[in-house]
């Protein structure tokens, strides 16, 4: 007899971004209200990639919501690496600026971990500077990248039990894989990293109770990786004729998972809040732990 198929949900992911934003601009709302500034991000762009430039105008419009400022530093695409680098300093100097990122990917022969690393970790609202990456990895409060916290924010959200869950992490970079699994392990998760050199990857991901797919592999979570009643997140990009594809086949996937994010409205709008999150809780620690 087939098992009876369960009702997936496909989350919506700007809906649920846009309820925490909301929550975000109360809190803004009332430091304003006591008669503080607003918290301020600043975004350093180096070239004019399209991609980037649109990613920049996307993260302007989310603070303006919320009531946060925001202002960008725009340098050539053969800006010096001292040229970045003072411009970050400089940043890190203004007290009006409470979070700084710097716009991923860096063209050229400039060194993304020299450039990120060279910023305030107090300000680093991204988490990618290695005293944020080491707290992290102590268990201690820190900023902390956007993308993992946002998958976290999303289970808990949808209720999904973390505390003794096995868990499986496909992927294993320092923006997503590694951070997230620190997380889950946070949660008391039991996790499993896996990755290109995994031996039966598709073993590993039908015992996990939370599958989180961040390969870059275009369709490779199928159906029958699937446990069923298990959360999958699928943070994966790829293009395939060019069209964007997520690591995971939402549709083949219903009907097995409790949950599924797709590729589009799924983690990436979570991705910008939980930044707007990280720079509200910067502005809050800079300023003295405000009460709210």
């Amino acid at each position: 007899m087939p098992p009876t198929p369960i009702s997936t949900t496909v989350v919506d992911g700007l809906a649920l971004a846009n309820e925490i934003r909301k929550e975000l601009s109360e809190a803004v709302g009332r430091h304003v209200a006591a008669g503080r500034r607003a918290p301020r991000l600043a975004v350093v762009l180096v070239g004019d990639d399209p991609a980037s430039a649109s990613y920049i105008k996307g993260k302007r419009r989310a603070c303006e919501r919320i009531g946060m400022d925001s202002s960008e530093r725009t340098l050539p695409a053969d800006a010096s690496s001292e040229r970045v680098l003072e411009t970050v300093a400089e940043l890190n100097g203004d007290d009006g600026v409470d979070g700084i990122l710097v716009q991923l990917p860096l063209p050229g022969p400039l060194d993304a971990n020299e450039i990120t690393g060279a910023i305030d970790p107090a300000k680093d609202v991204d988490g990618l500077h290695p005293m944020n990456a080491g707290r992290l990895l102590l268990g201690e409060p820190c900023l902390t990248a956007c993308t993992p916290l946002g998958i976290i924010e999303i289970l808990r959200r949808f209720q999904v039990p973390l505390e003794g869950a096995e868990a499986v992490v496909i992927g294993r970079s320092n923006i997503v894989g590694k951070p997230v699994s620190l997380l889950l392990q946070r949660e008391n998760a039991t996790v499993h990293m896996c990755h290109s050199r995994t031996r039966d990857l598709r073993e590993h991901c039908r015992s996990a109770d939370v599958l989180v797919a961040a390969a870059g592999v275009p369709l490779l979570v199928k159906r029958d990786w699937v446990k069923p009643g298990a959360a999958v997140i699928d943070v994966g990009v790829s293009e395939i004729d060019g069209v964007l594809t997520g690591d995971v086949d939402t549709e083949g996937v219903r009907g097995v998972a409790r949950i599924v994010t797709p590729h589009r409205r799924g983690v990436g709008p979570m991705t910008i809040t939980m930044l707007l999150r990280n720079t509200l809780e910067a502005y809050e620690a800079r300023a003295g732990a405000w009460a709210g």
